[in-house]
């Protein structure tokens, strides 16, 4: 759930977009620059995941309004934790769950991503980051998520930021699967491959 400025979507409403709730409508309260994750953005991931989102395990960790998450469970996934600092945004999040009859599907987890990761029961198997721009954010979650021992033993990881902002350095066991570009969005999902020997560090990633 990024924040940005720039609004491409109706403020105060997001829209499930596939699986057993969609064309669902679901609003949230307006916080300044909150936005869901485009359609388009969103479309694409889940196409991206349509091979294993059945069941997996999934952790939305900026969730914001939840939109990636709520996404993932309408698509198949068997949970999702959403994690955010704004107890108001989780308050949302758990309403919706409500509205979706899905309560036993999600957990609000207040808090840093960073905290959820130091306590997560795992295993997880799809990570959703994205974080508010401009706040150098993504290299501390993605350090978390290198010695966290929640992560499945093959898991995806989404990564959200601005068009032409470098990732951080990652480990040499987070294969990139696919990239694209949307507007000022640029966004990612790796492949993590918890093989022996995995781990080492490779130099940071650039969409122009």
């Amino acid at each position: 759930m990024a924040r940005s400025k720039n609004k491409r979507h109706p403020q105060g409403e997001l829209r499930i977009i596939g699986g057993q709730w969609r064309s669902r409508k679901l609003g949230f309260f307006p916080a300044e620059g909150l936005r869901p994750t485009p359609d388009r953005v969103r479309e694409t991931l889940f196409n991206w995941l349509s091979p294993v989102i059945r069941d997996a395990r999934c952790a939305d960790l900026f969730a914001g309004s939840g939109a990636l998450g709520l996404e993932a469970l309408s698509r198949g996934a068997c949970h999702c934790d959403f994690i955010d600092i704004s107890s108001t945004a989780l308050s949302q999040v758990s309403q919706h769950l409500a509205t979706l009859q899905a309560t036993q599907y999600g957990a609000c987890h207040p808090g840093s991503a960073e905290q959820f990761l130091l306590g997560a029961d795992g295993p997880l198997d799809i990570i959703f980051i994205d974080p508010p721009f401009g706040l150098s954010l993504v290299g501390p979650v993605c350090q978390a998520l290198s010695t966290s021992t929640a992560l499945a033993e093959e898991a995806w990881v989404y990564i959200e930021t601005p068009k032409g902002e470098a990732l951080p350095a990652l480990p040499e066991n987070w294969q990139l699967h696919r990239d694209k570009k949307a507007g000022d969005v640029a966004y990612r999902l790796f492949h993590l491959s918890q093989a022996p020997g995995s781990g080492r560090v490779v130099p940071p990633a650039q969409i122009v």
